[in-house]
């Protein structure tokens, strides 16, 4: 990628399902797609959004974009089609490429203006999800995407700032709110490309997988260095734990970005599906979206050496904080200690700094990113703001020597007869049972106590688990104030592709008696 001093290399190979694309090849669409989006007159600050799948067109429209200096915003494609138009409308989205399959149901709500480009879902994501053929086809008098970059001219000449990526937050408490960053500095982004290096493991002779979707911001920004900086990029549409072990042994993996849910199911594989494969090239796995359990660590890094780094942060921050795998072993449980030019303050209820091991809202400056406003909302900007501090959300402490241990999601915190539970913490536990392979623990209003705490849970394949033996598995590790008083056994948990747990969704509908 042309566009910055630490971005010089052509893309690297990549590898989507039974396809594959080299350097040059990739370069060459890279510059058709952002010589397509300058003949239709687009270029500094106008925005480009896609709605696909884990996929290599995904990465050609994301780095072709920020060529001629759009904005480039990937769309969560979980979202229902009411939700997915809000965001092309909020965004002001003036081109919309899209895989076939994802445009259908959507494609009457495309707001008036927004051009619309599509790709051909292809055999991979087909099968992954078990599409209709004739869903994934490019429709007739629709824009085909191969056609649209076949015809353009590609982009020469200088490349103007690059303005990233705005990625839409959850909307757990309302609307989604789409991050909006100023163009990077030349400064801003050699921090950014050192932050990427250090703790996501960005190097010439990377040979990363990613399974994660990818319009979610750290997969994201991993997707595009690893395309532009490494050796091999593999993509999977989606996970699955005896697959990725398969696709680490054949190509020769040696850096993972992941989500703790998936480490906990790749160790849940029997030992002899594990040891069927060879992932020793593994030299680097680095975590994002949630505190990964302790004992899920630690017997990650007994399996595949001390190579498990931890990132720290959020859409709004960046990633802010770092667990070394020699840092989270000396303490763990952390989440890490700032990376360079980034601060953390534990504030009280009265937005008073408080000291080492204190919980309080962590909040968060950091320089290595350019500074953000929401789009349409600079209220909402000005409101998780303090002192130039950055709220994400979480509730925690830093200990004397500055390491950050994260207590739950502040929204999430239970508050049993005045006492403050984490649901986080009983997660942590419950995940060790062998009859247990999800769970979901949230808070419910009862008149006597407040909240009352309730887990819901998936039990491993074979098992059997019931409400008495979870609380017999939870009565020797935590408090028994924290024991859920609500247990149920459900078939599946809703859980987007990524892992991100869909808790509220779920509480939700338990409330209002639909779960």
């Amino acid at each position: 990628m042309r566009d910055t001093a630490s971005e010089t290399r052509s893309p690297a190979g990549i590898i989507t399902g039974d396809r594959s694309i080299g350097r040059e090849e990739m370069e060459a669409r890279i510059d058709k797609v952002a010589g397509a989006l300058k003949a239709k007159g687009l270029g500094e600050g106008q925005i480009v959004a896609q709605l696909m799948r884990n996929d290599t067109p995904i990465i050609e429209v994301n780095v072709g974009a920020r060529r001629v200096g759009c904005y480039s915003v990937p769309l969560n494609w979980h979202l229902a089609a009411p939700e997915i138009q809000f965001l092309l409308e909020d965004s002001g989205a003036e081109v919309l490429v899209a895989h076939a399959d994802l445009l259908r149901p959507v494609r009457d709500l495309v707001p008036e203006g927004c051009e619309v480009i599509v790709v051909e879902t292809p055999p991979s994501i087909r099968d992954a999800f078990r599409l209709d053929p004739a869903d994934c086809m490019v429709p007739e008098g629709e824009k085909n995407y191969e056609d649209w970059i076949a015809a353009a001219e590609p982009h020469a000449g200088a490349n103007p700032a690059d303005r990233g990526v705005i990625i839409y937050t959850s909307g757990t408490t309302g609307k989604p709110k789409g991050v909006m960053r100023d163009p990077m500095t030349p400064e801003e982004t050699r921090r950014n490309a050192k932050v990427f290096r250090d703790t996501i493991g960005i190097a010439p002779d990377m040979r990363g997988l990613i399974a994660t979707p990818l319009y979610h911001a750290s997969p994201n920004g991993f997707a595009r260095y690893a395309a532009t900086q490494g050796e091999l990029l593999v993509i999977t549409p989606r996970f699955d734990a005896e697959q990725f072990l398969a696709l680490i042994e054949k190509h020769r993996i040696n850096v993972i970005v992941a989500v703790p849910t998936i480490f906990v199911k790749l160790l849940k594989l029997p030992r002899e599906v594990r040891d069927k494969y060879d992932v020793s090239s593994l030299r680097f796995i680095s975590h994002t979206a949630s505190a990964c359990p302790v004992e899920v660590k630690r017997e990650l890094m007994e399996w595949v050496g001390p190579i498990v780094h931890e990132v720290y942060g959020g859409t709004e921050v960046g990633i802010a904080l770092h667990a070394s795998p020699e840092g989270w072993l000396a303490k763990p449980g952390t989440v890490g200690r700032c990376v360079d030019h980034a601060e953390v303050r534990i504030l009280g209820e009265n937005d008073e700094i408080l000291g080492p091991n204190e919980p309080g809202e962590i909040y968060v400056k950091n320089g290595t990113y350019s500074d953000f406003t929401y789009i349409n909302n600079p209220e909402a900007r000005a409101e998780c703001e303090k002192d130039g501090f950055i709220s994400i959300g979480d509730v925690g402490y830093l200990d004397e020597d500055g390491f950050l241990f994260i207590s739950d999601r502040k929204r999430d915190m239970i508050i049993f007869a005045g006492t403050n539970i984490y649901p986080a913490e009983i997660e942590s536990e419950l995940v060790l049972s062998p009859d247990i392979a999800d769970c979901a623990v949230f808070g419910l209003p009862d008149p006597e106590f407040g909240e009352i705490v309730a887990a819901y849970i998936q039990p491993a394949r074979g098992a059997t688990p019931d409400a008495d033996s979870v609380r017999a598995f939870l009565e020797p590790r935590i408090a028994k104030y924290k024991i859920p008083r609500r247990i149920e056994i459900v078939e599946t948990l809703p859980r987007e592709e990524s892992g991100k747990l869909m808790k509220r969704k779920l509480r939700d509908a338990v409330i209002a008696g639909e779960a």
